[in-house]
């Protein structure tokens, strides 16, 4: 997966959760993500956009670290 934004990312389907850890080490959980979303991300060509258009705004967020 790589990626010059997104580190590792990782999806709690009980919690609808989607864990974001950013090259910069900060650590951010995306709350009410349907795992369609999660999916697409996966799959995308890049991680970085797909996040910017389809996650950050869209969902509310925690930061967990970083």
């Amino acid at each position: 997966m790589p990626s010059s934004v997104v580190a590792h990312m990782s999806y709690d389907p009980a919690a609808a959760t989607l864990r974001i850890v950013y090259v910069s080490g900060t650590v951010y959980d995306y709350k009410g993500v349907p795992p369609r979303v999660y999916d697409a991300m996966k799959k995308a060509s890049s991680k970085g956009q797909y996040l910017n258009r389809h996650i950050k705004g869209k969902y509310d967020f925690v930061k967990v670290s970083g």
